[in-house]
């Protein structure tokens, strides 16, 4: 029984977030290419930041977490807007969802080994998450991190059935023991209530199946990109492709293999916050904007670092917002930050008692060694460098500009956590060169699949013979 009562605690707030996004849907019919997976995707993130905000607004109100007062209201709020949805959109939605399952078997314009390399794609993918959940499902929580900053949080608000906060060792120790300690004590709280949840809907603690929200972030994010990719007219084959190539990032696969982290749930709400973005960029509905910001939030709610993740979405908008000189601002502020930062590199002043000296220690062997030579990005970081070397041109584009200063935005971000490790402190984090790179990598594997497509439409205008405008 505790196993279907999970399934259903899990399910929930994934049905909740899709319902929500149907119901606000802009102005892309759900028929149109990459809708429903974008759905699916964006859905859960959704679901799953709002399930944590109930919970939040729960332990304000002094009322206990329960399977009761945290799922019913959110069933029942997820009934009226399925109910509303469906008389709104019923018909559509119903015909959008059967195309998709004939797509997902045979996709249109697609026979002999490109069909089959679709299908065997597909399976591949199933076939990656179906054991990553087994994984899950037999892994009892990791070491280090995972049990000293997060899930202490968790096992403490399950037994107590509400948020109490967390100190640091010099107030533990005036208290003389009398509150909660660990070593993360100002971490956000929304990841260890997702594992609440999962706890509470079990209907125990279990430090194994409390972390099925891994898994369930990564086949979010998997679908949200397959999607955005078709809305950005990529073909299903290449787009599946772009798909697994997120999803089968080997630090992502471990992040959800061993989970407990919250570098991979970084990633999936940074990465859809761009590309919501990037919908709303397309359609200027308010509804994609308001989507974007709320998972933008939502990036700022997962970790200290996802404020300054979040920040790098700014100037994407001011291009977007200002077309004829965004991007010149956008990349004069992006230069005055590389030059702030060279000048407290060198220099050593204060403000308000405060030293600002960033000490530049950049480890380059340990960053050429984990990028180029090991294991934990595949071949990413030659493809992507290999695609702006190809796709230069396109890179200030009116379409790929805003995602281009995104991703500058980003690289110089990662520099920074890079060159100057204090900068780490400073967020309240302590990320090792590859967990800070995980919030960014889905993110450049979009990018570089967007940038080539420009460079093959490029290179087909000149070339109409070739038949490369099929890519």
């Amino acid at each position: 029984m505790g196993n279907v009562t999970l399934l259903a605690g899990l399910l929930l707030p994934w049905l909740a977030g899709m319902t929500a996004l149907v119901l606000l849907q802009g102005r892309r019919p759900f028929s149109a290419p990459g809708e429903i997976a974008w759905i699916v995707g964006a859905g859960y993130l959704v679901g799953a930041f709002v399930l944590t905000l109930w919970m939040r607004l729960l332990s304000t109100a002094d009322v206990a977490f329960s399977a009761l007062s945290i799922g019913a209201p959110l069933l029942a709020a997820t009934a009226l807007a399925g109910y509303f949805a469906w008389r709104r959109a019923g018909a559509e939605l119903r015909e959008a969802v059967r195309a998709v399952g004939r797509a997902a078997i045979s996709p249109p314009g697609l026979d002999g080994n490109a069909l089959l390399a679709w299908r065997a794609l597909l399976a591949w993918t199933g076939l990656r998450f179906l054991l990553l959940g087994a994984a899950v499902a037999w892994q009892p929580l990791y070491p280090w991190d995972a049990w000293t900053q997060w899930a202490t949080k968790a096992r403490v608000w399950f037994e107590l059935g509400r948020i109490v906060p967390f100190t640091g060792a010099d107030a533990w120790f005036a208290a003389d023991g009398g509150t909660y300690f660990d070593a993360a004590p100002g971490n956000p709280p929304t990841m260890p209530l997702l594992q609440v949840w999962a706890c509470i809907a079990l209907g125990r603690w279990d430090d194994a199946l409390m972390n099925w929200p891994w898994w369930q972030m990564a086949v979010a994010l998997a679908a949200a990109v397959y999607g955005a990719m078709r809305a950005h007219e990529l073909p299903p084959l290449a787009a599946l492709v772009v798909a697994f190539f997120v999803a089968s990032l080997p630090l992502a696969n471990a992040h959800v293999a061993l989970a407990g982290y919250p570098d991979l749930p970084l990633a999936a709400y940074y990465t859809c916050a761009v590309l919501a973005s990037l919908r709303w960029i397309a359609t200027r509905d308010l509804r994609d904007a308001a989507l974007a910001v709320v998972l933008a939030g939502a990036c700022t709610q997962i970790t200290s670092a996802g404020l300054a993740w979040a920040a790098t979405l700014v100037p994407g908008a001011i291009v977007a917002l200002l077309p004829a000189r965004g991007l010149k601002i956008a990349t004069a502020g992006l230069a005055a930050i590389l030059f702030l930062l060279a000048v407290l590199a060198q220099t050593s002043p204060t403000f308000l008692g405060y030293r600002l000296h960033l000490d530049f220690d950049p480890a380059w062997s340990v960053l050429v060694e984990s990028y180029f030579l090991l294991g934990s990005w595949n071949l990413l970081w030659f493809g992507a460098l290999a695609v702006i070397l190809l796709s230069w041109r396109e890179l200030a584009s009116p379409s790929l500009s805003p995602l281009t200063t995104v991703v500058a935005a980003g690289a110089i971000l990662l520099f920074v956590f890079v060159a100057f490790p204090a900068t780490r402190t400073l967020v309240g984090e302590q990320m090792t060169l590859n967990r800070a790179t995980l919030h960014f990598a889905p993110l450049l594997i979009v990018f570089a699949a967007l940038a080539f497509r420009a460079f093959a439409l490029r290179w087909a205008a000149t070339r109409p013979d070739t038949g490369a405008s099929a890519i």
